[in-house]
Parts: structure tokens; sequence; C-alpha cells
């Protein structure tokens, strides 16, 4: 392969050289970041809610992967208009895949619940699940919509929001749902998962390089594959071996208007789903941003338009995550990337979703092997928001990881192999001289992203001493409360009027609003007797 001209282009020249080395190590990062995200929506739809394979397989997959590949096409076009406008011979173009905390986080707080109540309202699993499907489309639809509008106020999104709410919720997310599940998923297979864990953290976290520079996601999935497959069926990787049977699921994402038929039932589950696509839109900013100071000027609107098109383009076609561009641009253009590695990506997800072998290699490769890959985001997510937030705001980021942690509790707690339904139904309904645990624990989990917001924002702005701020912040807590788009009493996590509960429900939008309004009074209040004048800090 010809070596890269150290000189950059002269502006029109057609020189880019779009395909090096370095987009090889491109390809299987991105690639296998994809693969990890949809094993796991997989996998929970699948084993965590008994999902019909059929529906994730030939329905999700194929509009999912479609989108990723628009988007990564766009990506690629844009590398090459920037290397000939700019006469930038090295240009790495904006990675983009499969958004993980919402992916994972909609899998467990949209998509698996839906299944399970439309199941208890009489459907067969196939008829649920092929409605799920349709609230799953709907729920993209809706996000592909606000990140579209979202795409020409972003900046400004992102500075009346401050870091703390925006980088806590989505820590909270890395640290309770993509963190906690790929860990139990490791240590269920222990040698397996820890090889491949200890793999991760050795390349990844560490920063180490294998011998030859031989890629870390890759050997991780490589030897820990071979690991399992060595001592599984002799009983010694922890479990029962069942050998597996991957089959090609040929699917076309077709565009359908089958999403219309969701579009109601989908409403119910936008406190949950909407923070996601804000934070992806905020993401997409600090990305760009990124890549400008890597030396790749990228326009901030036509990334995040990018993103709404290939979030909308998923949803319409049958797809249920949405994509976004990922935070490793500089990494990527470190490791000697172009734009041949976005372009594989976009090829290799789109035409497995299609042609089924996706899921063929999903179903191939243990979870507990791709799941330190799961670990290593987490961990990344976590330490990007103590990072880059002040220093002084570090404790509105933890307080921010609270709901978060309920939420986790609350699907632990209502599976019905934990806690069999009667005894949850008990134990919510429960009387004291408080309010039940259990209920005030679901109530907190409900609409935990927004609610994760709005506290980091408000702890971090009581930080700053812009006390009127944090009473704002505060006011706009008691009014999602009130109406259940946070803090839902319903285990289901519905919007309400609050008359309209039963009466043990209907103490927590009452008390909850109460309580935050007395708040926000209390700090008014006291913005009158500080010494020091609001925003000094």
């Amino acid at each position: 392969m010809k070596t890269i001209d150290a000189t950059p282009l002269k502006s029109g020249r057609s020189g880019y050289e779009w395909f090096v080395l370095g987009d090889v190590n491109g390809f299987f990062g991105l690639a296998f970041d994809n693969f990890t995200v949809l094993s796991f929506l997989a996998g929970i739809l699948i084993l965590g809610f008994q999902f019909p394979a059929d529906v994730v397989y030939t329905r999700m997959f194929p509009g999912t992967a479609f989108g990723v590949f628009v988007g990564d096409a766009i990506y690629t076009w844009m590398a090459f208009r920037l290397a000939k406008r700019t006469g930038n011979s090295r240009v790495t173009a904006m990675p983009l895949g499969l958004d993980t905390p919402s992916t994972i986080g909609l899998a467990l707080t949209v998509l698996g619940p839906a299944f399970v109540s439309l199941k208890a309202q009489g459907m067969t699993p196939q008829d649920a699940a092929m409605m799920t499907w349709y609230i799953g489309m709907a729920t993209m639809v809706f996000i592909g919509l606000l990140k579209l509008v979202l795409s020409f106020v972003g900046s400004w999104v992102q500075r009346a929001v401050p870091q703390a709410g925006l980088l806590g919720s989505l820590a909270g997310a890395g640290l309770a749902l993509i963190g906690y599940i790929p860990i139990v998923e490791i240590l269920g297979l222990p040698i397996v998962g820890m090889t491949a864990l200890g793999i991760i953290l050795y390349t990844l976290v560490a920063g180490i390089r294998l011998p030859k520079n031989f890629p870390g996601v890759f050997a991780a999935v490589l030897i820990g594959s071979a690991l399992y497959y060595t001592l599984a069926p002799m009983g010694l990787a922890g479990g029962t071996y069942t050998a597996p049977s991957p089959e090609l699921h040929f699917g076309f994402p077709i565009p359908t208007l089958d999403f219309l038929k969701g579009l109601v039932p989908a409403l119910k589950y936008l406190p949950i789903a909407i923070p996601f696509g804000l934070l992806t839109v905020i993401g997409g900013i600090n990305v760009t941003e990124s890549a400008r100071v890597a030396g790749d000027d990228f326009d901030t609107r036509e990334i995040l338009l990018t993103e709404a098109v290939s979030t909308l383009v998923a949803g319409v076609c049958g797809g249920v995550a949405q994509s976004t561009p990922y935070i490793g641009q500089p990494a990527y253009k470190q490791m000697g990337s172009r734009a041949g590695y976005t372009l594989l990506t976009g090829l290799f997800i789109g035409l497995g979703g299609i042609l089924g072998y996706v899921s063929f290699i999903v179903e191939l490769i243990p979870r507990a092997v791709i799941a330190p890959i799961l670990v290593f985001v987490a961990i990344d997510i976590v330490c990007q928001a103590f990072i880059a937030t002040p220093e002084r705001h570090a404790p509105a980021v933890a307080f921010a990881f609270f709901p978060i942690v309920a939420r986790l509790v609350q699907i632990e707690l209502s599976n019905p192999d934990f806690v069999p339904v009667e005894r949850f139904q008990q134990l919510l309904a429960g009387t004291g001289a408080r309010l039940p645990d259990l209920l005030v624990t679901v109530a907190l989990g409900n609409g935990f992203i927004l609610t994760s917001m709005l506290w980091g924002a408000f702890v971090a702005k009581l930080i700053d001493r812009n006390l009127k701020t944090a009473s704002f912040y505060l006011l706009l807590c008691a009014a999602f409360t009130f109406f259940g788009i946070i803090h839902s009493a319903l285990p289901e996590g519905n919007m309400y009027l609050p008359w309209s509960l039963p009466d043990a429900a209907r103490r927590i939008p009452y008390q909850f609003t109460a309580g935050y309004i007395v708040l926000a009074l209390m700090f008014v209040a006291l913005s009158f007797t500080n010494t020091k004048q609001e925003g000094e800090s």
C-alpha cells in the first residue's frame, strides 16, 4: 500500500487517500461496537423478556442496521468533501453507530416492559411482539424529529443546561445500565468473561499495545470465543453448555407506515425516550468539537442533521435503536483511519442486517465475551462526566446517579422470577408511617434520565449560588412530577392526571410535588439572605 504523503493536499487536488491500513483497525473497533450493542439488544429482549427471536432479527435488526449504513455513508461523503475543501489529506471521517445508553435503556425500560404489558392485556406473544415493534418504530420517529429540530438549536440547549445534568444523567446510565448488566454476564462465565475483560482493560483502559499492534477488541473476541468453545462443552466454563444454532435471518428494511400504529401507545414512553435523544444531540456537539481540536473542522449542524436523518430512516424502516456520532473520532484519527473505516462499517452492518449475518454472528459470539466492551464504554462515560464538568460540580454529577440506580433496582424487583407479581403489588400498596419503599423506588426510577438531568442541573446551580435558577429547575421537577412525566407512581411509567390514580398511588404526585415546591421556595427565600451575590463562586 502506498505511503501517505505527509504534505497536505492542495485545494481541489484529487489525492485524498481515503483508505489506509489504519482503516482496518478502525473498522474492527467501530463494527464490533455496533455488534456489541446489537447483541445486548437481542439478549435483553429474547433472553430477558422472552421476546420472539424472529421479530427481533427479521423486523428490528434490518431497519436498525440500515440507519447505521445511512449515517456512516453520509459521514464518509462529508470526509471526502472536507478533504477537498481544506486540502488536508489526513481527514478522518466522523464515526457513527448505535447509541449504547439509549439502546440498552430503551430495551430495558420501553420495549421489554411494553411487551410484558401487552401480554398481560391478553395478546399472544407474537401479537404483543409486533405491537412492541410498532411502538419502538414510533419512538425512533419521535426521537428523530426531536433531533431534527434540536440540530438547529442544540448549542443553545448545551449552554442552557449545566454539563453536570447532561453528563451526570448519561454517566448514571453508563454505571447502572451499561456497566452493571455486562458485569453480570462476564461473571456468569468467569474464566471466559474475565479473560476477555482483562484484554479490554489492558488495551483500551491502560492503553498498552498488544504484540504486533493486534487490535484489542478483536483479540478479546477471538480469545474469549476460543476459550468458550473449548471449555464449555467440557463443563468447565461455569454453566451448562448448549451448542448454538445460529441462522441467517433475512429481512429487508422496507419503508413502512406501520410506525403509525404505535404512535399513541409510544406517547407514554416519551419521558424516557426524549431525554435520550437530547443527550445524543449534546454528545454530537461535543464530538464535533473534539474532532475540530484534532484537526477536522466538520460543520456541527450537518453532523447533527445526519444523526437525526439516520435515526428517522431507521424508525421508518423498522429500526428500534437510534444512531449517534461516536466520541472517539480523535482516537480513530490517532490510529491512522481516514474514511474507509466508516464506509466499511456502514456496508458491513447495513448488509448484515439485510442478509442476516449480523444476527448469525450475534448468536455465535457469547455475550460474556463482548460484554467487556460495554464495561469499557461505561467506564469511559462515567470518567468523561467527571473530567468534562467543572471540578466543583462533581457532587452534582454524583447526585444525578440516584434515579438511574432506582430504575435498575425496579427492573430487578419487577422480574417475576425474583419477586412474584402478587408480592410486588402488595409491597407497592403497603401502608405505614411513610410511603412504601417499593413505591418510592418505582417513582424515583420512572423518567430516570430526565430526572437525573434536572437533579444534576439544580445541584450545579446551587453550588454556583444561583439559587433562583436552582429553584426554577425544582419547579420544573414539580410540574413534571404532578403529571407523571417523571416520578410516575405507576410501575409502567405512564403519564396521568393525578386525581384519577388509585388512593395508594395518588400520594406520590401530591407529596413529591409538594416537596419540590417547598424546596424551591426555601431556596428563593435564602437567595435574599445570601451574603454573596448570585453567580459568585
